[in-house]
C-alpha cells in the first residue's frame, strides 16, 4: 500500500466516523461512508480491487448488520473494523473471512479511541459557553470548528499510520501462519456474520413466531432461482398485507360493545 492510497483511507475514515459533520452529517457520513458495505467499495475503488473491497465489506457489514448506537453509546467501532481490518486483509493478500477476523478485535481497539476523543471533545462546549457568556460570536464559531480538530486528527491519522505501517506486518501475518490458524479464521469469518444476524433478529422481531417468516424466506432463496432483489420485493409485498390486515382487524370485545351500543339506541 502506497503513502497516498493510505491518507486517501484515513481521510474516508474520518468522514465516516461518528460526530464527523462535513459529509451530511450523521446521515452522509456515520450512517453512509462509515458503514462497511460502503467503506468496502471504496477501499476497493483506492487499492484498485472493487470485486474483493465489496466482498469483504459485505461479510463485515454481515458482523454488524445488528449494531446500534442508541444515544451515542458504541458496543464496538464499526470505523476501524471498517477503515482499517478490510483495507489491511485486501492489502496483505487476504480473503474477506480474514477481514472479518481482523474487524472483531479492531473494533474493540477503536471503541477505546472514540470513547478517547469524546474525553477531548468535552473541553470544547465550556469553551463555547464562555464565549457565549461574553457575547462573542466568533468564539462560538471558532469552539465548534476545533471541535472537529482531535476526531480528524486521531481518526485520519490512526487508519492512515496502521493501515500504511501495518501492511507489511499483516502481509507476514498471513503468508507465515500455519495451515491451521488460516482455516480457523475462515470458520470464523463465516461465522461471525451469523451472530450479526442473529442480533438483528432479535431486535426485529417482536414476535417468536415471526421467525417462520425468516425462515420462510431462507427457504424460498435457498430452494428457487429468485434474485435477492425479487425476494425483497416479495417480502415488501408480504408485510404490507400484513400490517394491513392487522390494522383492519377489530378485537371481539369491541365489536360485542358496538352492538349493544347499537342495540340501546333502538331501544331509546
Amino acid at each position: 500500500m502506497t503513502l497516498f492510497q493510505a491518507l486517501l483511507i484515513g481521510l474516508f475514515a474520518y468522514l465516516g466516523s461518528k460526530r464527523t459533520p462535513w459529509f451530511f452529517g450523521v446521515t452522509g457520513g456515520w450512517n453512509m461512508i462509515g458503514r462497511p458495505l460502503v467503506a468496502g467499495l471504496i477501499v476497493g475503488i483506492i487499492l484498485g480491487d472493487v470485486t474483493n473491497g465489496v466482498i469483504a465489506g459485505a461479510m463485515v457489514q454481515a458482523l454488524f448488520i445488528g449494531q446500534i448506537t442508541p444515544g451515542g453509546a458504541m458496543p464496538a467501532d464499526v470505523n476501524w473494523a471498517a477503515y482499517i481490518g478490510i483495507p489491511l486483509a485486501m492489502a496483505a493478500g487476504g480473503t474477506g473471512e480474514q477481514a472479518v477476523a481482523l474487524s472483531v478485535p479492531l473494533s474493540m481497539l477503536g471503541l477505546g479511541l472514540f470513547n478517547f476523543i469524546m474525553t477531548i471533545n468535552a473541553y470544547f462546549p465550556h469553551m463555547g459557553d464562555k464565549a457565549a457568556a461574553k457575547g462573542d460570536g466568533a468564539g462560538i464559531h471558532r469552539a465548534t470548528y476545533l471541535a472537529a480538530a482531535p476526531s480528524f486528527i486521531l481518526r485520519a491519522g490512526s487508519a492512515m499510520l496502521i493501515c500504511y505501517l501495518g501492511t507489511p506486518v499483516a502481509e507476514t501475518l498471513i503468508n507465515n501462519m500455519p495451515q491451521l490458524v488460516l482455516h480457523f479464521f475462515e470458520v470464523a469469518g463465516k461465522m461471525l456474520p451469523a451472530l450479526g444476524f442473529a442480533m438483528l433478529l432479535k431486535q426485529s422481531l417482536s414476535k417468536r413466531w415471526m421467525l417462520v417468516l425468516f425462515l420462510l424466506g431462507w427457504v424460498v432463496i435457498g430452494s428457487t432461482s429468485m434474485s435477492v432483489t425479487a425476494l425483497a420485493i416479495f417480502a415488501t409485498a408480504v408485510a404490507i398485507l400484513f400490517v394491513m390486515a392487522q390494522g383492519n382487524a377489530q378485537p371481539a370485545g369491541t365489536a360485542a360493545t358496538e352492538a349493544v351500543e347499537e342495540d340501546d339506541c333502538y331501544e331509546e
